[in-house]
């Protein structure tokens, strides 16, 4: 829970996708709608933290129920994208774990799909809590362990080295949040996909290439790949990729 990250790879893994990311971000958009739906209502003008913003999408979405939005985000290349868009009131460069804002600075701490990237759960979560006002409330959204558990198995069986990140269990997840008053929902999510490049494309267009445990030379090689092709699953004719997506909500007492 605690490995650390190398944050400097990370954030220019993602400004690579910018260009590309609201092409790819299907499933990033279906755990956003989700987790705004678990939002209570705001008054007009309420300060939003969108904690992860990249292009700004959801950014977007809250100002236009007339907030004033914060867009947040570790990847320069994703915050100018979001600038360019027009998404937010301020823009910020910085890190979940140590976001550059006051106490209890904000209304509503949003957060969708990027605690996963932090080196500790529970240092995020602190930190949003800490930037919530009492009586506010901090949604986020993250990926449990059996995530992309399609691509994983299936390069399991090609080689034993690593090419999917692992997520933390939804126990440690909850674990995390104990500490705050709290409600966790989980859903199995799948996208199918015409073809195993199509499932090898949709992360890298949305930037979730960068490997926690690190590359090894020739991962990708032509026989590896045809390997790889031969032993992913299918389903009704279509290649699967799951997602065990965990939505949070976390008072602020």
């Amino acid at each position: 829970m605690t490995a650390l990250h190398d944050k400097a790879a990370i954030a220019a893994a993602f400004s690579r996708a910018a260009a590309q990311y609201d092409q790819a971000a299907r499933f990033q958009r279906l755990s956003g709608e989700k987790l705004m739906a678990l939002a209570p209502p705001a008054a007009a003008g309420s300060k939003v933290l969108d904690a992860g913003c990249g292009t700004g999408y959801f950014s977007h979405a809250w100002r236009m129920r007339g907030h004033c939005v914060t867009a947040l985000d570790l990847a320069p290349g994703m915050l100018d994208k979001a600038r360019e868009n027009g998404c937010a009131d301020r823009y910020l460069q910085g890190d979940i774990e140590h976001l550059p804002l006051e106490d209890a600075s904000v209304d509503l701490c949003f957060s969708n799909l990027a605690v996963q990237w932090c080196t500790s759960l529970k240092a995020a979560l602190k930190e949003m809590h800490r930037v919530t006002r009492p009586g506010g409330k901090i949604l986020f959204s993250t990926l449990a362990e059996h995530s992309l558990r399609e691509l994983r198995e299936a390069w399991s069986q090609v080689d034993d080295r690593p090419h999917v990140n692992h997520f933390l269990s939804a126990e440690a997840i909850a674990d995390a949040c104990r500490p705050y008053p709290h409600r966790l929902y989980q859903h199995t999510e799948t996208e199918l996909f015409s073809s195993v490049p199509g499932v090898l494309h949709s992360l890298k267009g949305i930037g979730a290439t960068h490997l926690h445990q690190g590359r090894h030379p020739g991962l990708s090689g032509r026989q590896r790949m045809a390997h790889l092709l031969a032993v992913y699953p299918q389903r009704q004719g279509k290649y699967p990729l799951s997602y065990q997506l965990i939505l949070g909500v976390i008072e602020r007492e």
